[in-house]
């Protein structure tokens, strides 16, 4: 899901198509799930402007920090694009919800879970940011979704500056001790002011990937060894 921009120029559009038209020719059309009860199965990625899943490699290194049995966790996937990671953490035993604002996005991630048999996933089209400023700021008894999450993917658009707004909305929504998964463009530390040390950091190519516990309550163990 991504952040509504100001309405592009006619020639900006087309600058867009040619990028996307671009990357349809050079990019997998389909990413597959690594680990759990849908290992191997395919995941299609639709041509979408800055749609980036993430890749296999990097899914293997973060479900390594985090532990390969999820059963029990509630996880929130903020800017779902193809459902990689949160479909990966469901297929682990998360109840995962899915948030994609691009229309076309979110019809094929229900495809995709009518075809999973996934009651356990739930996707919505939504923007990220007004969704977790709205579930972090309710009352934790007004709703199933004001619950806290116990791990948040955040993987905006590396082109719109997303990153700390994201952050920000999604410290609200995770429990104590709780984790915030965040992929960038460059490489990031702990911000005190949300209460978040970055427990894990990696990179691959031009992606950094960082998992982030939330420690403004009481420490948390980190995640079981793989």
């Amino acid at each position: 899901m991504r952040r509504t921009p100001p309405k592009p120029s006619d020639d900006v559009r087309d600058r867009q198509v040619r990028a996307a038209q671009s990357v349809a020719r050079t990019a997998a059309q389909e990413v597959r799930i690594i680990g759990g009860q849908w290992k191997r199965t395919p995941l299609p990625v639709p041509v979408a402007a800055g749609l980036r899943p993430t890749s296999s490699r990097v899914r293997e290194t973060l479900f390594n920090w985090l532990g390969q049995d999820l059963t029990g966790w509630r996880v929130l996937d903020a800017f779902a694009g193809s459902g990689a990671l949160g479909l990966e953490a469901a297929s682990r035993g998360a109840a995962a919800v899915l948030l994609e604002r691009d229309a076309t996005l979110a019809a094929s991630l229900r495809t995709v879970v009518q075809r999973l048999k996934a009651p356990q996933v739930q996707v919505l089209q939504a923007d990220a940011l007004a969704w977790m400023a709205r579930s972090g700021g309710a009352s934790l008894t007004a709703a199933a979704t004001a619950q806290p999450f116990d791990l948040i993917f955040l993987d905006p658009p590396f082109d719109e500056a997303l990153f700390q707004p994201a952050l920000a909305a999604a410290v609200r929504c995770v429990a104590p001790g709780g984790w915030v998964y965040v992929e960038a463009p460059h490489a990031m530390g702990d911000d005190a002011t949300l209460g978040l040390r970055c427990h894990r950091h990696g990179h691959a190519g031009a992606v950094h990937f960082h998992l982030f516990q939330r420690v403004d309550a009481a420490e948390a163990s980190p995640p079981p060894a793989a």
